[in-house]
C-alpha cells in the first residue's frame, strides 16, 4: 500500500473550443501561451517544452491512456478533473472528461473538482499590469433547478466504478467554497439526489488557501481580516461549517509570506491589485514550500496540497511570482514533509492533492519535460511507493 493517496488535479484545457477560438484566435489552447513564454531574468527556464507526450491534444484517446500509464507508474491514485459549469447549463472544456466516462478508458480512477470561478481576460493572458480585466464567462448560481440539472449531467460519472471515494462516498471537490452563493442549499440538494439515485453519497471537499485575508462572519457575510500565519483553524472551520466533509488546504500564500515577510508580501499584493507593476517576484522553491503546511493540516479531515513547481509566466508575464531552484529532489523532500504530517491519519484520509498533473501555463506540472524528463514523477514514486 502507498504511504499516501495522491490525487492529481487535471486541466482539460488542451484542445480547441469555439469560445477560445473567438476570444484568443483559431486553435488556441494552453500550449499557445506555453510555447511563446520568454525568460524574465538570467537562469529563468522558459519556454517549458513537453517531452514524452509532446504538445498533445486531449481529444486523442491515446494521449489520455499515456497520461494514465505515467501517473499509475509514479504512484498517483487518480486524476481530479477540473470541471466548468457556469450555471444555466453552460459548460466549457467538458469533452475530454465526457469521453473518458463514455469510453470507459483509461481504466484509471478519477473524481471531479468543480472550478466554480468566473473566466476573465486574465485567465490565459495579461499584456500589462495596467490591463483591465473583462469577464468572458461569468460563474452564476441560478438556483435549485440548476443544481439538479448539474447533478444529472454528471450522473453517468458518479455511477462509474472508477469514481474515487473516501469512506465509501464519492469525492466531489469545490474550488471556491467561500464565494459560492447558497452553498448550503447546493450540498443539501445533491445529498438528497444521491440518495434518490442510489448513490453512496458524497464526500464534499472544499478547497481553500491555509492563509486568507477573508473570513466568514457569524451572520454568513464575508469580512476582510489580517492573515494569521500561526493557525488555519478558523479558515478550515469556516469551510467545514458550510457543510463540507473535509478541506483541501493550499499553503502557497502562507509559504510566500513566511519567506519574504507578511507585510512586504501584503504590500506587493496591494500594488498588484491596484494595477501597479511590482517587477519580477522570485521565491526560492525549497525555502518557500518548507512553510506550506499549517499545524491544522494534520487534522483528520484536512488534505494538504503538494506543489512541484510554480511559474505563471506563460499566462501573466511577471506579475505573479516565479519559484526558482525547483528540482525533483527538492520536490521529493516536500512530499516527505507532507507524508510525515499525515502519517497518523486513517488510510482513507491520508490524501495529498497534487497541484497539478498538467498545469503547464502555471508551471505546476509533473508530466515529462525536456529539462527534467521523468524527474518529478520519479520523485513521487520514491517518496510514496518505494
Amino acid at each position: 500500500m502507498n504511504k499516501a493517496r495522491i490525487i492529481a488535479l487535471y486541466l482539460p484545457q488542451f484542445h480547441p473550443i469555439p469560445e477560445n477560438d473567438k476570444w484568443w484566435g483559431p486553435g488556441f489552447t494552453e500550449w499557445t501561451n506555453v510555447a511563446k513564454a520568454k525568460p524574465l531574468f538570467r537562469g529563468h527556464v522558459q519556454p517549458r517544452i513537453p517531452a514524452d507526450l509532446g504538445f498533445y491534444d486531449l481529444r486523442l484517446a491515446e494521449t489520455r491512456e499515456q497520461q494514465a500509464m505515467l501517473a499509475r507508474e509514479a504512484g498517483i491514485e487518480g486524476f481530479c478533473y477540473y470541471h466548468y459549469w457556469f450555471g444555466g447549463g453552460r459548460q466549457l472544456l467538458e469533452r475530454p472528461f465526457n469521453e473518458v466516462v463514455a469510453s470507459g478508458k483509461p481504466d484509471f480512477p478519477f473524481c471531479i473538482c468543480w472550478a466554480n470561478h468566473t473566466w476573465s481576460n486574465k485567465t490565459w493572458n495579461r499584456k500589462s499590469a495596467m490591463q483591465q480585466d473583462s469577464v468572458l464567462m461569468e460563474q452564476t448560481y441560478p438556483g435549485t433547478e440548476d443544481d439538479i440539472a448539474h447533478f444529472n449531467s454528471l450522473l453517468p460519472a458518479f455511477r462509474d466504478p472508477r469514481y474515487m471515494t473516501v469512506d465509501g462516498k464519492l469525492i466531489f471537490v469545490i474550488y471556491d467554497p467561500l464565494k459560492f452563493i447558497n452553498i448550503e442549499r447546493f450540498i443539501e440538494t445533491w445529498r438528497k439526489l444521491a440518495e434518490k439515485n442510489g448513490l453512496p453519497g458524497f464526500h464534499f471537499v472544499g478547497m481553500t488557501p491555509s492563509t486568507l485575508t477573508l473570513r466568514v462572519a457569524a451572520d454568513g457575510s464575508r469580512q476582510r481580516v489580517m492573515p494569521n500565519l500561526k493557525s488555519s483553524a478558523k479558515i478550515f472551520k469556516d469551510v467545514l461549517d458550510l457543510g463540507f466533509d473535509s478541506v483541501n488546504s493550499f499553503g502557497k500564500r502562507r509559504g510566500e509570506m513566511l519567506y519574504e515577510g507578511k507585510w512586504k508580501n501584503l504590500a506587493k499584493t496591494i500594488l498588484r491589485h491596484v494595477g501597479l507593476p511590482t517587477g519580477s517576484i522570485r521565491y526560492d522553491y525549497e525555502r518557500t514550500v518548507c512553510n506550506y503546511f499549517a499545524p491544522e493540516d494534520s487534522w483528520e479531515n484536512v488534505y494538504p496540497t503538494i506543489l512541484p513547481q510554480w511559474d505563471r509566466t506563460p499566462r501573466v508575464s511577471s506579475w505573479d511570482g516565479v519559484y526558482v531552484n525547483a528540482t525533483p529532489e527538492k520536490f521529493e523532500k516536500h512530499i516527505r514533509q507532507a507524508l510525515e504530517l499525515i502519517k497518523d491519519k486513517s488510510p482513507e484520509h491520508r490524501i495529498l492533492f497534487l497541484k497539478s498533473w498538467n498545469e503547464w501555463g502555471e508551471g505546476n506540472y509533473v508530466e515529462p519535460d525536456l529539462q527534467w524528463g521523468h524527474g518529478f514523477l520519479d520523485a513521487i514514486h520514491r517518496a510514496v511507493v518505494e
